[in-house]
């Protein structure tokens, strides 16, 4: 049932209560992904594509053992990367764009991971969401990467209307809408509250703090 308070609360005035409290209540938020440096949080971000985090930190550390930075991945074989991650989603795909993502960063880029949108989504196999991730979480930059959990939280909440129906039309809405300070913050404020809370199937509402705020938008909240 969606509360008297739902209906009459604004999109400005939701915005302002779900990023209040999660400054009050989570704070500093990053990544679950385990990385050392821009090349591994590239690699794993990556992999991470229709893929848990939690499987991805169970193979990355062989990987980045033998293959440190792009200069070593790009020395590989296809089918030795392909061995090290063979237990993720769609591997001999990932596989191949890692070798060519590496060679291209190595001899293009001398090693230098790129900090631009523009540069990151010329490498293979990087997209909007996997470039955003670097720019937010390694360079510090207000960006919002959209990935299945932001663009449903950002729906059911009501954040972004139903017109917003792509991930980069979220994005954009989004970083209108959210002070830049608060911008990187809030894409991990928001993907793990859709991990863990408003999940795809059978949202934990009773468990929710913004239960008393949600329109419950479900309609057309997955990608």
């Amino acid at each position: 049932m969606i509360s008297i308070i739902a209906k009459s609360m604004n999109r400005s005035e939701r915005y302002r209560y779900i990023l209040d409290y999660f400054r009050l209540h989570v704070g500093e938020s990053t990544t679950e992904l385990q990385f050392s440096s821009p090349f591994q949080l590239l690699c794993a971000t990556l992999l991470s594509a229709q893929c848990t985090d939690k499987r991805v930190n169970q193979i990355t550390p062989a990987l980045f053992q033998t293959y440190p930075s792009a200069k070593e991945m790009a020395a590989a074989e296809e089918e030795d990367i392909l061995f090290y991650i063979k237990s993720v989603s769609y591997p001999n795909a990932k596989a191949k764009h890692l070798l060519a993502m590496a060679n291209m960063i190595h001899y293009e880029f001398h090693d230098e991971i790129p900090n631009t949108l523009e540069e990151l989504t010329r490498l293979p196999g990087v997209g909007r969401k996997t470039a955003n991730v670097l720019l937010a979480v390694w360079y510090g930059q207000p960006a919002m990467p959209v990935d299945t959990h932001v663009y449903r939280v950002s729906h059911r909440l009501g954040l972004v209307p139903s017109s917003a129906n792509t991930p980069q039309k979220v994005e954009n809405y989004l970083v209108k809408s959210i002070p830049s300070d608060d911008v990187a913050h809030a894409h991990h404020w928001l993907l793990l509250h859709g991990r863990y809370i408003c999940t795809s199937q059978k949202p934990k509402c009773v468990s929710c703090p913004f239960d008393n705020i949600c329109p419950k938008l479900l309609d057309n909240s997955r990608l």
